[in-house]
């Protein structure tokens, strides 16, 4: 299910990112969420909401990094 709003993210993601990387989070998962709506477009036999959450984490990752203080910042 695609996200209108970052207030919608799972629980997870919303209280350990930045606003910003909230917005990529949701951007990314939902781009995932078109283009891997069919099963023959995936890799493996993951699901379709699995997949994306894994390409929204790693669209976060570009840009952000966990710090040694266990929270996420803007990468340098």
């Amino acid at each position: 299910m695609p996200y209108n709003h970052t207030t919608e993210l799972p629980e997870g993601v919303k209280h350990v990112l930045p606003g910003h990387a909230q917005d990529i989070y949701k951007e990314a998962f939902n781009s995932a969420w078109d283009e891997y709506e069919n099963a023959k477009d995936r890799r493996s036999s993951e699901s379709r909401e699995e997949v994306a959450h894994k390409v929204a984490w790693s669209a976060v990752k570009k840009s952000y990094e966990k710090g040694s203080d266990d929270t996420w910042h803007l990468k340098k």
